[in-house]
């Protein structure tokens, strides 16, 4: 599965965690393996496996898990 950057990052509820900006790719394939969604300042970086995806599209990407109450 494909994702891009600045694309949307939902969790499986919905709720808008922020925009990817950083996308980490296997050296050897080439592939996407994880990537990094940027949060507003003083929060913790969210990083995501690709298998965590449920769907994605050039501008949003839903993952399959949810976001903890109080904070992503």
């Amino acid at each position: 599965m494909e994702v891009e950057y600045g694309a949307e990052v939902l969790d499986k509820n919905g709720k808008a965690l922020g925009k990817i900006d950083y996308i980490i790719r296997d050296t050897y394939t080439g592939e996407i393996t994880k990537f990094k969604v940027g949060t507003k300042p003083a929060e913790s970086d969210l990083f995501f496996s690709i298998k965590d995806v449920s769907e994605s599209s050039p501008d949003k990407v839903k993952l399959k898990v949810a976001a903890k109450k109080g904070g992503p």
